[in-house]
């Protein structure tokens, strides 16, 4: 999840070559990672996911590199200022971020970069040259949501609050008309599965014909 506002001008050129990207938004919850387990399984070395950097420590489990680049503040910081980050934030206490080195490694392998970003990411990223498709996973009701967070036993009480509070407000936002290319709500995972596939299809069939060439 990253959260926040961007700093700086668009992003540099370089990070529009390779397929079209892909930015998938909704509450933490919704079934986002669920769903692109589906996908990357199914599209072998089709879809590659833009390795976001954070400031937080490692749950059990979490590899360096592959879930987060796990960087400390200063680093990440000073990779900021410097104009290398598409778009940043920060979140209980932690940042977050996605660098266009990590959209620009996933392109240059030909496949199709999947970015994971909250609501004011999708807005951010639409004021720069990066031109994806925009996805947003919803689930049924903030009720459901609230059911599956709890079942994770990852989250503290306060830090399950925040995540409620910031996805009801991710909710209304995502409400303005024209912000995503597709509103998918997850209330059956197949169902929700085969809308994604359908969006993606066109990209899809390019980026496996290109790689055959």
């Amino acid at each position: 999840m990253i959260l926040g506002r961007m700093r700086g001008a668009g992003i540099a050129r370089a990070v529009m070559q390779g397929p079209r990207p892909v930015v998938l938004s909704g509450p933490s919850g919704a079934g986002k990672s669920t769903l692109l387990k589906k996908l990357f399984k199914d599209y072998e070395n089709v879809f590659g996911f833009s390795v976001s950097h954070t400031t937080r420590q490692p749950r059990p489990g979490e590899v360096n590199g592959k879930d987060y680049h796990f960087v400390t503040r200063e680093e990440m910081q000073k990779e900021i200022d410097a104009g290398e980050f598409i778009e940043h934030a920060e979140f209980s206490g932690n940042m977050y971020g996605t660098s266009k080195g990590a959209v620009q490694a996933v392109q240059a392998q030909n496949q199709i970069c999947v970015l994971d970003v909250d609501i004011q990411g999708v807005k951010n990223i639409k004021k720069t040259e990066l031109k994806p498709i925009y996805i947003s996973v919803q689930p049924p009701s903030i009720e459901i949501l609230e059911k599956r967070l709890r079942d994770r036993k990852t989250e503290t009480e306060e830090s399950l609050q925040k995540r409620l509070t910031a996805a009801r407000v991710d909710l209304e936002l995502s409400k303005e008309p024209g912000l995503f290319d597709l509103v998918i709500i997850n209330d059956d995972l197949e169902k929700a599965y085969s809308e994604l596939k359908e969006v993606l299809l066109e990209e899809i069939k390019k980026t496996e014909e290109s790689r055959k060439s």
